[in-house]
C-alpha cells in the first residue's frame, strides 16, 4: 500500500524490479486490451492509464504505436520459442514431435492475447519487420528440427521433412484457434486422436540404431 492507503499501480510495482519487468507489464496490459476492445485500445494514453504511468514511458520503451506492436509480436513470438525449447528431447523424435505439439497448445491457452496478434490481423496494416520475423522463424525451426531428426532416424513417410513438418504446424495450429474460439467442448478427448492421427499419418517404423545409422548391418 503506498502511504495515501491506495495500492500502488502495476508500473510502480514493475519499477522495483527495473526496465525489463516496465517492459513486460506495459506488453501484457496491452496485449490484455488489444484482445479485449480492439486495436482502438492501442493508443499510448489508454495503455499508460490501463498501468498507470506517462505516455514517456511507452515512448521511452517502443518509440511510438508502430514499435509498440513491434514489440508485441516479437514478445508473442519469443514465449513462445521459450515454450517449446523447454519441451525435453526423447529418446524416440517421434514423442519429442508429439511434446511439440501440446506445448504449442499450452503456449496459446497460457498466452490468448499474444496468439491472437500472432496468428491474426488485429492491427489493421501491421507488417512485422525483420526482427519480429527472425523471431518468428526461430520458434518455427524448433519444430523443423525435430521432424528432420525423426527424418534422419528413419521414422518419417516418404516426404519433404519441411512439408511434413507445415502440416503439423497447420493441423495442431487449427485444433488450438478451434479450442480458443469455444468450438471443441472436448479438447483433450480430440488433442489425444490428433496425436494418434500423426503417429499414424508421418510416422513409421521403429528408430534405427546407431549402427544402422552409420550403414553398419544391426544385429
Amino acid at each position: 500500500m503506498t502511504r495515501s492507503g491506495t495500492a500502488p499501480s502495476a508500473y510502480a510495482r514493475a519499477q522495483r524490479q527495473g526496465d525489463r519487468a516496465i517492459r513486460t507489464t506495459l506488453l501484457d496490459a496491452a496485449s490484455r486490451l488489444l484482445a479485449a476492445e480492439g486495436p482502438q485500445a492501442l493508443a499510448l494514453r489508454r495503455i499508460a492509464a490501463e498501468v498507470g504511468c506517462s505516455t514517456t514511458v511507452l515512448y521511452r520503451m517502443f518509440g511510438g504505436k508502430t514499435g509498440l506492436t513491434e514489440a508485441l509480436y516479437i514478445e508473442g513470438f519469443e514465449r513462445f520459442r521459450q515454450r517449446l525449447a523447454a519441451v525435453p528431447h526423447h529418446p524416440d523424435p517421434r514423442d519429442y514431435v508429439r511434446e511439440l505439439g501440446r506445448a504449442y497448445r499450452a503456449n496459446a491457452l497460457a498466452e490468448r492475447n499474444y496468439y491472437k496478434l500472432m496468428f491474426g490481423e488485429p492491427v489493421p496494416g501491421f507488417e512485422a519487420g525483420e526482427e519480429a520475423l527472425a523471431t518468428a522463424a526461430s520458434a518455427y525451426a524448433v519444430l523443423e528440427d525435430a521432424v528432420a531428426a525423426c527424418a534422419a532416424a528413419g521414422l518419417l513417410i516418404d516426404a519433404d521433412p519441411r512439408h511434413v513438418a507445415a502440416s503439423f504446424w497447420a493441423g495442431i495450429h487449427g485444433f488450438v484457434s478451434l479450442e480458443l474460439d469455444g468450438h471443441l467442448h472436448d479438447a483433450d478427448a480430440v488433442l489425444d486422436a490428433f496425436m494418434r492421427g500423426v503417429s499414424s499419418g508421418f510416422f513409421t517404423g521403429a528408430p534405427r540404431t546407431d549402427a544402422a545409422r552409420n550403414g553398419a548391418p544391426s544385429k
